[in-house]
């Protein structure tokens, strides 16, 4: 077997690589080179080239393309740039808005990998007559009893499986990571052993299409009426003030609010048909019910079973103990063993059993058990 898993030499193992023009997968591409893989670098264009220039931070932009390109010639492997930019808007930025609109709050990492890298991206690399495709990401594959399974990265602080939760069985068969054993500080030595330009070059920002962190220009651009203004209420249904647009809020939020209370405030949660902020305080925020859709299982779990797990219900929170029971149509329930403060809707809540990550959905919406509620 070679490192990537196939029985055959690694000359023989065509590998494509996504390379976003950052340090994690030019040091996949030149690690894989190396190593003797018959690699191809694709890089995604995801914005319009005459946009790109001033988005410091962004990620697939134009500097990252040129990065991209240079590092594919320094290593010898040919580099292709794809147009995605009517791809990932309609699947990601399209979305986005739609989930805002929904008064949630969306996680577009997810959603770019779900369609636009793991469904179109991987499509392309079949067709290129590949064996895998390879990525900067910082997770990690192993084969167990049920087949390949995604485990966390080895390094807790750039772990990245939370995003990765809707990987299906039949792309982790055909995705290979491997960065997952490394931690950053390593990757970088790596890219410096390698010669690479981009060895100091700066992580993207979490949200690529916003890199100035103004999410709500584009959010109100694609949707106005996600800035139409409304009144903010306690839980009671008391008016206490008024906002500019649900857009600006998001549940467990405390700073912003603009009210002047006794005690703290937060957002309790928002209601986008009556354009309201409902806000109250901390012990308010509990819930221990979590309704999921859409739910992708990395294991065999049927409609009525049961698992205890560890539940991350946003992707900077540490698990912490649930059941999950799965249901029908993509739907699951997940029961808190102690109810946790500011989940929200449009963020993922994501199954592990130690290491191994499960499974995950998209949060639909929370409940607080009424003996709880008391």
């Amino acid at each position: 077997m070679n490192s990537l898993g196939f029985d055959k030499a690694p000359s023989a193992t065509r590998v494509v690589v996504a390379m976003s023009g950052g340090v994690d997968s030019s040091v996949v591409a030149a690690m894989l080179a190396e190593q003797g893989y018959d690699v191809i670098g694709v890089t995604l264009q995801l914005y319009d080239q005459g946009e790109v220039a001033a988005r410091k931070g962004a990620c697939c932009a134009g500097q990252d393309i040129y990065d991209a390109r240079t590092v594919a010639d320094k290593v010898g492997i040919p580099h292709y740039v794809l147009d995605y930019e009517s791809k990932f808007r309609d699947a990601v930025v399209e979305e986005f808005a739609d989930s805002y609109a929904r008064g949630e709050t969306p996680i577009p990492c997810v959603m770019c990998n779900k369609t636009v890298k793991f469904r179109d991206l991987l499509a392309t690399a079949r067709e290129l007559g590949a064996d895998c495709l390879a990525t900067g990401h910082y997770v990690q594959r192993a084969m167990g009893t049920e087949g390949a399974e995604l485990l966390r990265g080895r390094d807790p602080g750039r772990d990245q499986s939370y995003f990765l939760f809707s990987t299906t069985r039949d792309q982790l068969d055909y995705l290979r990571f491997p960065l997952g054993h490394l931690d950053k500080a390593a990757t970088r030595r790596e890219a410096e052993r390698l010669g690479l330009i981009v060895k100091d070059k700066p992580d993207s920002q979490d949200i690529c299409f916003v890199p100035d962190g103004d999410y709500a220009r584009i959010v109100t651009k694609l949707r106005p009426d996600t800035a139409q203004a409304g009144e903010i209420v306690d839980i009671d249904g008391t008016v206490l003030g008024r906002h500019d647009g649900i857009i600006h809020y998001t549940v467990g939020q405390r700073r912003g609010l603009g009210i002047a209370a006794a005690e703290p405030l937060y957002v309790v949660r928002l209601e986008p048909n009556r354009r309201r902020v409902v806000v109250g305080p901390k012990s308010a925020l509990g819930r221990d019910l979590v309704h999921l859709r859409e739910v992708n299982w990395l294991t065999d779990l049927k409609a009525g079973d049961s698992r205890r797990v560890s539940v991350k219900l946003r992707s900077a929170q540490m698990p912490t103990p649930a059941t999950v029971i799965a249901g029908v149509d993509g739907a699951a329930v997940v029961q808190l063993d102690t109810p946790q403060p500011g989940i929200a809707p449009g963020q993922a809540g994501v199954f592990y059993d130690g290491d191994r990550l499960l499974g995950g959905g998209w949060i639909a919406r929370t409940e607080l058990q009424p003996e709880l509620a008391a």
